[in-house]
C-alpha cells in the first residue's frame, strides 16, 4: 500500500470547515490502496473545537504530532476577548477598529509571514526528515491555510527526493482578509515571494475552484487540479422540517457578508403578506457579526432571529435537514469568487432547497443550476430574490417545498477522493 504523508494543521477535534476535506480523504484513501500518515501539532489553538469529530478519525491511522509555538496562545492572557473575536473572523472594518485592534492585526500582518503559525516550520522540518527517511515516504501533501505549512513542503522538497502536492483550500495573497491585515510593502512583498515560491517549487497543485485554478495559472507552469470539497454519505432521513418558514444559515457571517439586501426583502414581505409574519423564522448557526445583528434589527426582524452559537458538526447538519431554506451568504467583492464554501455540498446533500448570494463571477451558481438545487443572485437583484422567497413561501404553505436535485453524487466524499487517488497515483 503506498504511503503518503499528509501535513495538516487542523485534526479533530479541531472545528470549522478547515477539519472536514482532509477528515474525509483521510477516510477512504485506504480503498484506493493508499495509506494516509497525518501529521498534525500536538498543542493547536482551535478557534472552534468539535470533539465529536474524534469519532469520525478512521481506525488504526498514522497520526504523527509535535509541540508548536504560537504567539497568540501567550497573547490570549492580555488580549483574550479581542484575539477570539478575531481567530472567529469577527474583527470590524478598519473605520470601527480600536488602537488595541489595529495594533494586532498590524503585528499580525508583519511579524508573523506567511502566517502566526510560521514557529512550527523548522522544528517539524527536523522531525519529519528522520521519519522520512526511515519510512522511505516518497509522497507529501502539505494543505494550508495557514500556508505556514506549504513552508514545511518546500523545506523538505528541498532535502528529499519527495513527490510534493500543495493543497490550497483557499488562495494565498488573493484571500479576502489578505488586504486587511495593515501590511507593509516588505510584508506585502514577502508574502508575494513565499507565494510563488510554493507554487513554482511543487509538484503538482490542488484547489477547491476552477477561478483558483485561472488564478494560480498566471502565477505558476506547475499543473493544477480542482478537487472541489464534497458531502459524505447521501442521508437518507425521515427529519421532520420545521412547522416554521425557516430559513437557516451555517458558518461564519462577518461584516462583509452581510446581505442587507436579503434582510430588506423579508421586511418588505413581513409587512405585504398577511400571515408572513406568522410563520417566518431566521436561524443563523455559528459565529456572527454584531454589524449583522444590528443590520437584522434595523430590518425590523430582531423578533425572528434566533442565533445559535458554533454547534458540532453533526448538530449543524441536523439544522440543515429540518430548515426549509437554507441561506449560503458569501460576500460581494471579486475576491468572494475564488471560494466555493464547502457547506455549499453539504446544503446540497441535505435535500433542502438553496438560496445564495454572492459575486456576479461565482462558481456558486453554476454548481446550482448544474445539480438543480437553489438559486444563486447577486447583490443587484432584489426583485429576483423577493419574488422567488414568495414562491417558496407559498409551496410551504401548501407543504410542497422540495428540491428535484441531481447529478450532485460527483461531489460524493468518496467520489472526490476517487479523483485524489488517481493524482497521487499517476
Amino acid at each position: 500500500m503506498k504511503k503518503v504523508l499528509i501535513i495538516s494543521y487542523y485534526w479533530p477535534p479541531a472545528g470549522g470547515p478547515g477539519v472536514q476535506r482532509w477528515l474525509k480523504f483521510t477516510k477512504y484513501l485506504p480503498e484506493f490502496k493508499i495509506k494516509p500518515i497525518i501529521y498534525c501539532p500536538k498543542n493547536p489553538n482551535y478557534p472552534i473545537v468539535d470533539k465529536s469529530l474524534m469519532n469520525e478519525v478512521p481506525d488504526g491511522i498514522e497520526v504523527l504530532k509535535f509541540p508548536i509555538f504560537e504567539p497568540t496562545s501567550s497573547l490570549e492572557w492580555f488580549f483574550g476577548k479581542v484575539l477570539r473575536r478575531y481567530s472567529a473572523g469577527l474583527i470590524p472594518k478598519n473605520k470601527k477598529q480600536n488602537v488595541l485592534e489595529k495594533l494586532l492585526i498590524f503585528i499580525r500582518g508583519n511579524l508573523f509571514i506567511p502566517d502566526s503559525r510560521v514557529f512550527w516550520v523548522k522544528p517539524s522540518v527536523r522531525f519529519l526528515s528522520d521519519y522520512i527517511l526511515k519510512n522511505k515516504i516518497d509522497t507529501l501533501i502539505t494543505t494550508g491555510p495557514p500556508h505556514s505549512v506549504h513552508m514545511i513542503g518546500l523545506q523538505l522538497k528541498k532535502r528529499f527526493s519527495l513527490r510534493w502536492f500543495a493543497d490550497f483550500r483557499d488562495p494565498w495573497t488573493s484571500i479576502g482578509y489578505h488586504k486587511d491585515l495593515k501590511l507593509s510593502k516588505f510584508a506585502m512583498k514577502r508574502h508575494f515571494l513565499l507565494e510563488s515560491k510554493v507554487l513554482n517549487n511543487s509538484d503538482h497543485i490542488i484547489v477547491t475552484s476552477s477561478r483558483t485554478k485561472q488564478l494560480f495559472s498566471n502565477l505558476s507552469t506547475v499543473k493544477t487540479t480542482v478537487i472541489t470539497n464534497g458531502y459524505d454519505n447521501k442521508i437518507k432521513t425521515n427529519k421532520r422540517l420545521d412547522i416554521d418558514f425557516t430559513l437557516t444559515h451555517v458558518g461564519l457571517l462577518t461584516e462583509k457578508r452581510n446581505p442587507k439586501i436579503l434582510w430588506n426583502v423579508l421586511s418588505d414581505l413581513v409587512n405585504e403578506i398577511d400571515d408572513f409574519k406568522d410563520n417566518l423564522k431566521l436561524v443563523l448557526v455559528g459565529n456572527v457579526s454584531q454589524e449583522v445583528i444590528k443590520s437584522i434589527a434595523s430590518a425590523g426582524l430582531a423578533r425572528f432571529l434566533i442565533n445559535v452559537k458554533p454547534v458540532a458538526h453533526a448538530d449543524a447538519i441536523d439544522y440543515q435537514l429540518k430548515s426549509q431554506l437554507l441561506l449560503l451568504i458569501e460576500a460581494n467583492t471579486a475576491d468572494a469568487s475564488y471560494i466555493i464554501p464547502g457547506k455549499l455540498f453539504e446544503y446540497m446533500n441535505a435535500n433542502r432547497p438553496i438560496i445564495a448570494l454572492g459575486p456576479m463571477s461565482s462558481e456558486i451558481k453554476l454548481i446550482l443550476e448544474d445539480t438543480n438545487t437553489g438559486k444563486f443572485f447577486r447583490y443587484s437583484q432584489g426583485e429576483e430574490l423577493k419574488n422567488y422567497i414568495i414562491q417558496s413561501y407559498n409551496f410551504f404553505k401548501k407543504k410542497c417545498l422540495t428540491v428535484d436535485s441531481n447529478n450532485i453524487e460527483k461531489y460524493s466524499r468518496f467520489n472526490c477522493t476517487e479523483k485524489l487517488a488517481k493524482l497521487i497515483k499517476s
